[in-house]
Order: C-alpha cells, then structure tokens, then sequence
C-alpha cells in the first residue's frame, strides 16, 4: 500500500508526556514575544525565528503563527537548497502571517570561492567545507541576527550526542538562544505535524530527517544517528562526532528556567 505521507505514518509517535512539552513550548514562546517585543512602534521584535525548514522548524513556526506572536522568521537560502526545500520556502512565505526574510550569501564571495576551489569543494577537505558554510550560512546568519537580542532554534536533546545537553534557554553566548523543542521526541514533532496538518518538506517523506544544502545531505538508514546523514563523507577526518556547520557550535551552555509572567 503506497502512504502519501510516510514521515507521518512511521513517525508520528507522541511521548507520554506530550501535552506538558507542548504547553512549556506554547508558554516559552509566549513569554519570549513578550520579553523581546519592540521597543517603538514600527520597530521589529528584537527576538527571531531560525528556520532551516526542517520538521522541527515547521512546528516552531506554525506555533508562532498560530499563537500570533510578534516574532519575525528568517531562512538562509544557501544557494545550494533542494528544490524541494525551496518550494516549501515559496509556499511557506505565501502562507505565513509572520513576516519571512530570506538571506542570502554575498554573490561575489561565493563567485570567488567557487572560481578558486570548485562548486563542490566541500568534499574535498574539512578546511574547504567549513570555509563554503562560512560563507553560505555563517556571515548570512550574522546578518539576520544583527540588532537581535535573542534568537528561536529547533535543536533537540535528541539529535544528537552533541545535542545531548541542549537546554530550553541558552544564555552561555551573548545573544540568548531559546530552543523550544529542547524535550521534544521525534515522534513528538511529527505528532504535532499530523495533528496539525503542517506543510512540511517532502525530503522527510525520503528519510531526509536532517535537511541542509544538497550536496551536504542525504537519506539515512533505520538505527542510524539523526544527524548521520550530514557530511557523511567526513567520518574520517572528524571522527565521525562532529556534525555541525558552525550554527550551533557546542560551547558550555547555561540553562535558566521558564520565566514566569513577568518581564525580564
């Protein structure tokens, strides 16, 4: 029997104590509108929205939307995306009542790059793959969070060893990152996408649990790690251990808890 929504049917499998995740999430999310909201009229919120238009992002957005935060999202169009993930970025900024910025990395820098080291240098050294994510995602990024005090990730505990110690409030870098799905299962996330009726990119459909630029991403295998499917061809020069592009680089986070209802 052919399922049109695989992802759904194999993992839509909420926790026992999903309803509690859900409304800390609901409740983290409102009060950081609240803590971060612009300060002047005309003014954007001073808080924002990552969304690599993964699962887990999907859900923090339709959670913004749905809530009807003052919460602006940002996407870091790579140049390198998927068609399917820039279809899914066409109709997401159609639909969404958020306002949605997309970034993109300066022309000139990747024309250079390119012309230097090749379209695919990333596979030819660890050097040259972290040098194309500096230059597609990383100087990007510090684009989109300039003049922000805080900034909205779909990192999970369980996504990764590395992930392991991922907390609800991250206040070890200047710039506080909340995680709102820090104690989200999978099978939370896509219980939320079915229950919801979330559009979501149809790579997961392709066990894609992880989505990033094409040449850096592929399909994995039952029992393997979330993140196994990032520079797979790494495993050798980083140990197989490292699976980040410099978004989230592990430093020692610091954890506060939930604020309560008044303002920071």
């Amino acid at each position: 029997m052919n399922h049109p929504h695989p992802a759904i049917e194999l993992n839509a499998r909420p926790s026992s104590t999903y309803s509690a995740k859900l409304a800390e999430t609901q409740a983290l999310l409102s009060q950081a509108a609240a803590d971060y909201a612009a300060t002047a009229t005309g003014e954007p919120a001073a808080i924002t929205q990552a969304s690599s238009l993964g699962a887990e992002d999907v859900v923090i957005s339709h959670l913004i939307n749905s809530l009807q935060l003052d919460i602006g999202i940002f996407v870091l169009e790579t140049g390198r995306l998927h068609p399917q993930t820039l279809d899914l970025l066409d109709a997401f900024k159609a639909t969404s009542r958020a306002p949605v910025t997309v970034y993109t990395p300066v022309n000139e820098s990747v024309v250079q790059f390119v012309a230097r080291s090749g379209k695919d240098a990333m596979y030819q050294s660890l050097a040259l793959r972290k040098e194309c994510c500096h230059i597609r995602k990383m100087e990007p990024l510090a684009r989109a969070l300039q003049g922000k005090k805080a900034w909205i990730t779909g990192l999970r505990r369980e996504q990764s060893g590395a992930r392991a110690d991922v907390p609800l409030i991250d206040t070890s870098e200047p710039r506080t990152k909340l995680n709102p799905l820090a104690n989200w299962t999978w099978g939370d996330v896509w219980h939320y996408i079915a229950e919801n009726q979330v559009t979501y990119n149809t790579l997961h459909d392709a066990f894609f649990p992880s989505i990033g630029c094409e040449p850096c991403t592929r399909a994995i295998s039952l029992g393997e790690d979330f993140r196994s499917g990032r520079w797979w061809w790494e495993a050798n020069l980083e140990g197989g251990a490292a699976k980040e592009c410099g978004l989230h680089v592990k430093t020692e986070p610091k954890s506060k808890p939930l604020p309560e209802t008044t303002s920071v």
